[in-house]
Order: C-alpha cells, then sequence, then structure tokens
C-alpha cells in the first residue's frame, strides 16, 4: 500500500532532480576529495572541448591531440561514466567502488590506445595485430558497460546483437536472407576500433566537434538564469489567458528545448512550475504531464541543436548545417503552433478558468509576442550591417571595434537588468498566484538574448562551421557568468563585489561541471552507435535490409514508410535519440531512398533523415517506456502510462509531418522562393490547426464525426495540394521507350525526365523494376546527351535495351544494383515527360471554402444552443 501510495503522488524537489540525474548526468555524486577530484576531471574535460573549438585550437594544442580529438573525448566519456553512474540501483553512491575505479581508468586508458600507440596504429594501416585486437575486443565491452550505466540496456544489447552478426553471419541458425560470410577477430576488431569506421566514426566525430560545444552553451545558459527567465516571460504573456499555464508550458518548454537537448530534464525543469499551476485551472495529472511531455519532446525537434540531430544530419547527407536548420524549421514551428491551440481546445471544451487578477486581451497578447520574435530575428539578421559598417571603415580592428560594441550593449543591458529585481523562482502552490507581468520583468534578463543573437549571427550570418560558432557564443557567456553579479552589484551601489564575484566563478565551474555531465550519454551513445554504423559498411547489411523491407512492404511505399516509421519508435524505446537517429538513418535512409526512386518518387536525403528522427523521438513519449512520460508522471502524481497515451494522442501531429513532409518538401522550404516560403508557412499553420480541430473533435464548438472528418480532409489537401492537382492534371505524359532518344533530345534545359527501368537484380537476380530521374541542366542534342547521362542503348525486336554505364557517369550508381550481364537483359520501357500543370496552389481555394462551410454549420448550431459565436 506504502509503494502504491508512493507511485500516485507528486515527488519532491529533491527526488525529482535525483531522477534527472540518474538519468542525464548520473546519479553518484561522492562529497569530500573524489567529488572534488571528478569536478576536476569535467571541468578539465569542459576546457579541451571549448580551446579545440577556439580559432587558437592549432596553436593551443599539439597536432596530435587535435587528430586524436575523438579518442580523447571518448576517454573522459567512459572515465566519467563509469565514475557517475552505479552499475546497479542498489550500488552504493556516496563513493566509488574499486572495480568502477579500475574499470573507468581502463575504459579511458584503452580509448586513448589510437593516440598513444599513433605511430604503430598509423604504419600498420589501420590493420590490428594480436595485441591491438584484444585491447579492441577490451575497450569494446569496457564501452558497452559504460553505455549500459549511462544509457538502459537496449542500447548495448542492440551493439552486442550487430557485433554478433559481423562474427556469426554465416551461422545456419541466421535466417538465409541476412547472412554473409562473418568476419574474423581481428578483422572485426581493426573496423570496429582501430580505424575510423566503426567506434570513432562521423558519429563520435560530430560528438566531438559540435554537439559538446551546443551542450555547454545550453548549461550556461541555464545557469546564467535564462531558463527561469524564458519561463517567466511565457507565463507573463500567456498565464492569464485561459488553459494559460498549459500555453505558457508549451512555449516555455520550446525556449528551454533550444538549449536543453534532454526531454527529461526539459519537463522537470519547466514542469515542477507548470505542472502544478494547469492542475489547479482544471486539468488532470495525466493531462497536465501529457501536456509537458509533448511540449518537451518537442523541443529535440527545434532548431538550432535538435537532441544533436542536426549536427549528424549535416555529416550523413552532405549540406551545411544552414540549410538542415532551414529545412527542419517550419515542421517544428507549425508543431508547436498546433500544440499551443491543443491545450486551447481543452481550456475551452472543459470551460477552465483563468488564474490571475488580470484582463484577458488576446490579441494583444498575440500580437505582443509576435512583435517580440519579429524584433528578435530582425536583431539576428541586422546584426550583419554594423558588422559590415565596421569591416568597411577599419578592417584590421574589426574584430576588436564590433568585441568592444558588444560589450557596451552588454553593460547598458546589465544596467537596466539591475534597475529591477532579480528573478525568483515562483511556488506554484502558492494561495495566490501572482503572474509577471511581462512590461515590469522583460528587462531582468535580455542581456541573456545577446549569446543567442552572436549564436545566430556566425551560424547564419557568417555561415560559420557550428562548432566555432558556438564557441563564440560560449566564450561571451563565460564572460556573462563571470561579471553579471559584480555588475548588477555596483550598479545598485551594493559593497559586496569580492562575494558577487565568487559567485560568478562559481557558477561558471558549475556550468562547466554540467555541461561535461551531460555529454556523458551522448557520447557513449555516439560511440556506441558507431559499432552498429561499422557493422552496416562492414557486412552490407544495408542492401539487405532493402531487399528485406521491398519484400515485407510489396513495393507499396506508404507501407515501406510505416514500417520505417515503426521500427525508429521500436528502436527508439530503448536508445536515446541521438543514437536511435545514427541508426535508423544508417539501416533505413537509403531503404527510403532507394525504393522511393522504384516507385518513381524521388525523396531527398534530408526529407529521409527528417522522417526516421522524427519517429525516434516519439519513443520518448510512447509507452511502455516513454521516459519523458515517466518523469512528467512523477511530477503530476499522475499514472505514467495514461499520461504517455495521451501524450501520444497530443503528438498525433508529429507522427502525421513527416507523412506530409516526405511527398511534398515544400514544407521543408527545399527549393522555394521567399514569397513561396511565406504562403507555405501561412498555409501549413492554418492545415496544422485544422488537423488539430478535427483530431480533438472540437473547433467553434464540439464537432460532429463528419466535420472531424471532413476537417482533417481539408487539413489533408491544404498540405498535399499536389495529391488532388496530380489526379486532375497529370504532371507526366507517358511515351513509347522506342522514343526515348528523339524524347531526350527535344527536352529544354531544365525538364525532368522519368526513365522507366527493367532488368534484373545484381543480388538475387529476380526481375526488378526502377525510375531513373534525368536532370536536363545544358543543351546539346540527342547523342551528346546520351553521352552525357552515361547511357549505351541497343534496340533489339523493338526493345530498347540498355548496356552498363560507364564508371562515373551520372546514371551509373542509380543502375548499380542491375545485372547487366544476365540472360534477363536490361530495358527501357517508358519515358515520362513533364507537362504544363495549373498551379497547385489553386486547390487551396475549394480546401478554404469546405473549412468557412464547416465554420458556419458550427457557428449557426453555437447560435441555436445560445452559446455565443
Amino acid at each position: 500500500m506504502a509503494e502504491t501510495d508512493k507511485q500516485n503522488r507528486p515527488l519532491s524537489e529533491e527526488e525529482l532532480q535525483d531522477l534527472v540525474s540518474s538519468s542525464d548526468a548520473g546519479a553518484r555524486n561522492p562529497a569530500g576529495s573524489v567529488g572534488t577530484f571528478l569536478a576536476i576531471v569535467a571541468i578539465t574535460w569542459s576546457v579541451f572541448q571549448v580551446i579545440l573549438a577556439s580559432p587558437l585550437a592549432n596553436q593551443l594544442l599539439p597536432g596530435s591531440v587535435i587528430n586524436n580529438s575523438r579518442q580523447i573525448h571518448l576517454a573522459f566519456a567512459i572515465f566519467l561514466a563509469f565514475m557517475a553512474y552505479p552499475a546497479f540501483s542498489k550500488s552504493p553512491r556516496d563513493y566509488i567502488p574499486i572495480q568502477d575505479w579500475i574499470m573507468g581508468i581502463a575504459g579511458a586508458g584503452i580509448a586513448m590506445y589510437g593516440y598513444i600507440f599513433y605511430t604503430k596504429v598509423v604504419n600498420s594501416g589501420g590493420l590490428a595485430d594480436d595485441v591491438d585486437k584484444w585491447f579492441a575486443l577490451a575497450g569494446l565491452l569496457l564501452l558497452f558497460e559504460g553505455a549500459r550505466r549511462a544509457l538502459g540496456p537496449a542500447m548495448a544489447i542492440i551493439a552486442i546483437v550487430f557485433l554478433a552478426y559481423v562474427f556469426f553471419g554465416s551461422s545456419s541458425w541466421v535466417p538465409e536472407v541476412i547472412q554473409w560470410k562473418g568476419a574474423s577477430l581481428k578483422k572485426a576488431m581493426s573496423h570496429m576500433w582501430i580505424t575510423s569506421e566503426g567506434v570513432f566514426g562521423i558519429a563520435l566525430g560530430v560528438s566531438t566537434k559540435f554537439v559538446f560545444l551546443f551542450v555547454l552553451f545550453g548549461a550556461l545558459l541555464d545557469k546564467a538564469g535564462a531558463g527561469n527567465y524564458f519561463i517567466k516571460m511565457a507565463f507573463g504573456a500567456l498565464g492569464h489567458l485561459r488553459g494559460g499555464p498549459a500555453k505558457a508550458a508549451v512555449v516555455g518548454s520550446a525556449a528551454t528545448g533550444l538549449i536543453s537537448g534532454s526531454s527529461i530534464a526539459n519537463v522537470v525543469t519547466t514542469g515542477t512550475f507548470t505542472i502544478p499551476l494547469m492542475k489547479r485551472v482544471g486539468f488532470t495529472s495525466e493531462k497536465a504531464g501529457a501536456v509537458e511531455v509533448a511540449s518537451s519532446v518537442n523541443g529535440q525537434i527545434m532548431p538550432p541543436v535538435m537532441g544533436a540531430a542536426a549536427f549528424l544530419m549535416v555529416e550523413y547527407v552532405g549540406i551545411s548545417y544552414v540549410e538542415v536548420i532551414t529545412h527542419a524549421f517550419l515542421p517544428a514551428t507549425i508543431s508547436y503552433i498546433a500544440l499551443v491551440y491543443i491545450v486551447h481546445l481543452e481550456a475551452v471544451k472543459n470551460n477552465m478558468p483563468t488564474i490571475g487578477n488580470r484582463d484577458v486581451h488576446l490579441a494583444r497578447t498575440l500580437v505582443g509576442m509576435f512583435g517580440f520574435f519579429a524584433v528578435f530575428a530582425g536583431l539576428c539578421y541586422g546584426s550583419q550591417f554594423p558588422v559590415e559598417a565596421v569591416t568597411a571603415w577599419q578592417p584590421s580592428f574589426a574584430g576588436l571595434i564590433m568585441s568592444a560594441i558588444v560589450v557596451a550593449i552588454y553593460l547598458a543591458l546589465i544596467k537596466l537588468a539591475a534597475s529591477v529585481p532579480d528573478l525568483e523562482p515562483d511556488d506554484p502552490n502558492a494561495e495566490v498566484v501572482e503572474l509577471p507581468v511581462v512590461a515590469e520583468i522583460y528587462k531582468a534578463g535580455l542581456y541573456y538574448l545577446l549569446p543567442i543573437i552572436v549564436l545566430v549571427y556566425f551560424l547564419m550570418i557568417e555561415q560559420k562551421s557550428p562548432g566555432l560558432s558556438a564557441f563564440w557564443a560560449t566564450f561571451l557567456l563565460f564572460f556573462i557568468l563571470l561579471t553579471q553579479k559584480p555588475l548588477k552589484s555596483i550598479f545598485r551601489g551594493e559593497n559586496d563585489m569580492a562575494n558577487a564575484f565568487k559567485d560568478g566563478v562559481v557558477d561558471l565551474l558549475q556550468g562547466l561541471i554540467d555541461g561535461a555531465r551531460n555529454m556523458i550519454g551522448i557520447g557513449l551513445a555516439t560511440a556506441t552507435a558507431g559499432v552498429i554504423v561499422g557493422t552496416v559498411t562492414l557486412t552490407g547489411v544495408g542492401q539487405v535490409m532493402a531487399n528485406l523491407v521491398e519484400f515485407l512492404s510489396g513495393g507499396n511505399l506508404l507501407i515501406m514508410l510505416a514500417m520505417v516509421a515503426l521500427l525508429s519508435l521500436v528502436l527508439g524505446m530503448g536508445l536515446p535519440t541521438t543514437a536511435n537517429y545514427i541508426v535508423v538513418s544508417s539501416l533505413m535512409a537509403g531503404v527510403v531512398v532507394q525504393l522511393g526512386e522504384q516507385s518513381g518518387l524521388f525523396v531527398p536525403l534530408i526529407a529521409v533523415h527528417l522522417f526516421v528522427f522524427y519517429f525516434g523521438i516519439m519513443a520518448d513519449v510512447t509507452p511502455p517506456v516513454g521516459l519523458a512520460s515517466f518523469a512528467a508522471a512523477a511530477v503530476s502524481g499522475g499514472d505514467a502510462i495514461r499520461t504517455g497515451f495521451i501524450a501520444f494522442f497530443y503528438s498525433l501531429r508529429t507522427v502525421a509531418l513527416p507523412f506530409m513532409f516526405i511527398f511534398n518538401t515544400d514544407l521543408l522550404l527545399i527549393d522555394v522562393s521567399l514569397a513561396q516560403g511565406i504562403l507555405v508557412f501561412v498555409i501549413a499553420s492554418i492545415a496544422i490547426l485544422v488537423f488539430t480541430a478535427g483530431t480533438m473533435g472540437f473547433f467553434l464548438t464540439k464537432s460532429r464525426i463528419y466535420e472531424s472528418l471532413l476537417l482533417v480532409f481539408v487539413a489533408f489537401a491544404l498540405f498535399r495540394p499536389d495529391f488532388f492537382m496530380d489526379r486532375l492534371q497529370p504532371p507526366l505524359v507517358t511515351t513509347e521507350a522506342s522514343a526515348f532518344s528523339e524524347t531526350l533530345g527535344a527536352a529544354q534545359v531544365g525538364d525532368q525526365l522519368r526513365v522507366l527501368v527493367e532488368g534484373p537484380d545484381y543480388n538475387t537476380g529476380e526481375p526488378k523494376s526502377s525510375t531513373l530521374q534525368v536532370d536536363i541542366t545544358t543543351d546539346g542534342d540527342a547523342d551528346s546527351r546520351l553521352e552525357e547521362f552515361g547511357f549505351m542503348l541497343m534496340e533489339d525486336n523493338g526493345q530498347i535495351l540498355m548496356e552498363e554505364p560507364m564508371f562515373g557517369k551520372p546514371i551509373s550508381d542509380s543502375m548499380a544494383n542491375f545485372d547487366f550481364y544476365a540472360d534477363m537483359p536490361v530495358t527501357i520501357t517508358a519515358v515520362q515527360v513533364p507537362q504544363e500543370q495549373m498551379p497547385k496552389e489553386i486547390i487551396f481555394i475549394p480546401a478554404l471554402l469546405l473549412l468557412g462551410l464547416i465554420a458556419l454549420l458550427q457557428r449557426g448550431r453555437m447560435t441555436k444552443q445560445g452559446v455565443p459565436a
């Protein structure tokens, strides 16, 4: 009975912090000299990563350290994992057992193996000898144990299964469809530990170069007080509205999600204040927890960090960081817009009261919020103009002058902040809730926006690397943490400079420690996921997966996407977001692209990567694992499973959006002009709100079933106008294969021809079909274009036969899976040529008219019922 009571009550602040630390930063926190030593190690790691990202790295660090920075990064992560995370739930937390010291030191030493024996490894060409293979195997085992402690058992188990496949892939008990010849211990260990194909691959490199700095930036910004400032501003702006605490929770979580990257920490940080207030205005414990879960998890799809996935996408997709966050921006933004609308509908449906004694001015609130974001965006964009002016005036001293200007602005904002009291966290359980007044509190934290503007400026305007951009923003945060309290003390006329400076130093050191502890799990996740990626590259299982998924889906693209989504969701239940993204994108991204081409759908690679990423983060919501749901239930005292199911229902838009942007890449702002982008944003915002109203069963009033179905239909039409336009006026006309040469010669520059090809599969010999996309970019006749693309054709009994394209030609990669030397020939069966089509945006007109009709029906019903319209 006591255990039941404990599960159904909100956890105390101490218990909540223990929950966060045990899941995100390690539950063990030894005191005394050991605690001091570990704090020094964590600070050293953070300082090393800051120096590594700095412009002076080559002057401050030896070349051997820079070249082996991945090994050093992993050494810190493994050592701190054994120090911070107990082996079992009943293991001691106030001291570190001797066996953990041994494993931590051994793991760090073996992680540094490539650095210590760098000359030997280089001279061997990355091939392990008899000594190397045993060290590598021991390193993998220690890595798996560290990952088990920091990330839970699923990550280690999956990695072990993949490693076992490397060794035993030829065994009779392995299904024939995925069998391979197997590898020796020496070959496997070379691949996994000695080379950069496995543990020390791209993922760990991204963790080393980029992710650490952004995690540290978030930890320092939060330590400076930005998290509390964002939450208070959100409550000041939205708390007085109907369902205001829930709306403020969404906006506050979006702001903290920008800098957090951890859905669990976000739930506890904002939820301890928002969830009790949501319950006070009428939300059940489960619904209050679910709102916090949905908004916190969504923080991971929000640029610029995206739970570290943004930086991995840069490497995997091969596009710039600015392009990644540009493509990710619109779906993330409209997802948050929809979540605000969800909680609004919940409040209206249940006639929830407002809190506080302020007059409600919804229009003024919306205009104020839009104005704030517009001014902030304008500052970020406009920052380039003074920089250009200073650079033109004094090119040699531009950096020093701009630094002085930033410091001057910072001093002015600090003086402004000193004119109002510091913001203290509110008590959500107080008898009378006093909502902050934005006009009174905004001054207290405007200077927190400076490092964010600096970050955005270097990323978006200067287009520097993410690591260097984060370095300058973090460097400014160092300065802010050290000076904000002493400067406020001076401006307020207080005589407490020494203590204020001491507090600043303590905050900075604690921020460095928090950043390092928050990175332990990410470092181990990227390293362990490298084993899975290494298995894919060593065994070629990726192609096998493509064949398996194609077989199971019957070649149907929608079924295949649903299978990939389900795989991402299932894997995500046991893996952290970063690791899940690495695993699923390595296994399935190429599959979606390849099978899409066979179906005639050419999906940009970034769309596929965002697709698997979206479903991976849903695992933090979804029962039975849903860690964020359990954290929210711990705060609210509600049932964790019910919280998870409600949160999943609130997150339906996050489930639907990936299917929309796979087929309509306008939603990712791919190849759209500024005017088109604005139109897409407006229409997509309307569409997501309409979809939300349809799934919530409430628009202007409670919807009838047919109205809900029509609302979902309208949303689909707004998201996918091309679906209807293509049926009214097909975008392609099919011509005979025999006319291929003439069609190719007659094509205009800018046309995209689709060439349908059939032939034997290279691996199975079975007949398969595919579609080649031929982009006409230059003028030329038929013969020159055939040669340019690599087509080698023969005509035989009316058939157009293809010979194997020459290596390096545009179509050679697409045709690599065909067997050109089998008895069955590879043939062109048809050619599809683009034709003029009316703008797909015309579909918006009937869709919006239908939406207006539904609104009229509901307004009429409201009038009959005596409800104010």
